[in-house]
């Protein structure tokens, strides 16, 4: 069973950066598939960026084009969302979900997910 551990979550000033990363718990996710997701309460949970298992294709939400950034490491440890020039609306719980690399499919339909994370707070406000 893999389970997912996010860090690097916190309260940032608008225009500020951050560094969320997403470790699997006793193994690697070098063999799977990593989306960020992040939801507002009272909001349904959006995806915000992929990386595929081969670390060759990555997507994005529109809304984050040219601010965020996702990579994995190349040992296959983690895989990390980079975060600059952030916005109050980017305020949410960020979730980080892991998928088979096989299996193919759209970047953020959550139903190709097994493993997700317990969600970490980021907050953008000054």
């Amino acid at each position: 069973q893999v389970q997912l551990v996010e860090s690097g979550g916190g309260s940032v000033q608008p225009g500020g950066s951050l560094r969320l990363s997403c470790d699997r718990s006793g193994g690697l996710l070098y063999y799977y598939s990593v989306a960020w997701f992040r939801q507002v309460p009272g909001k349904e949970r959006e995806g915000v960026s992929y990386i595929r298992a081969t670390g060759d294709v990555t997507d994005y939400a529109d809304s984050v084009k040219g601010r965020f950034a996702i990579s994995r490491d190349d040992a296959g440890d983690a895989v990390f969302l980079q975060m600059n020039n952030l916005k109050p609306e980017d305020t949410a719980i960020y979730y980080c979900a892991a998928r088979p690399g096989y299996r193919s499919g759209a970047s953020f339909d959550e139903t190709l997910y097994d493993a997700w994370g317990q969600g970490l707070q980021v907050t953008v406000s000054s």
